[in-house]
């Protein structure tokens, strides 16, 4: 995954835990190419309601950090299935979780 793409990514911040994204786990796949970006992402639950306003922010962070991007494609999958333990060990920390 592309450390810039990344650094954009931690501004989206889950609105119910508080918490960016990529520090939670949530994103599985960050890759620059000629067209664009491609962003592969998941929920913390399949029923969670925030899954198109989340997509809509990460595509506003990424247009503005790289704003000559022809495009920025974001696609929510479910497996593999998020766990806790995708989270970063500050994450799980900040949590209560270690």
């Amino acid at each position: 995954m592309n450390d810039d793409i990344l650094t954009a990514l931690k501004t989206v911040i889950d609105p119910e835990l508080g918490i960016n994204i990529v520090d939670l786990g949530l994103v599985y796949h960050a890759v620059r190419n000629a067209d664009g970006i491609d962003i592969e992402l998941t929920m913390t639950t399949p029923a969670c309601p925030l899954g198109e306003m989340m997509t809509e922010e990460i595509k506003l962070a990424l247009r503005t950090r790289f704003p000559d991007l022809p495009d920025v494609r974001v696609k929510i999958v479910w497996d593999p299935p998020w766990t806790p333990e995708l989270m970063s060990e500050e994450t799980r920390q900040q949590l209560g979780m270690l």
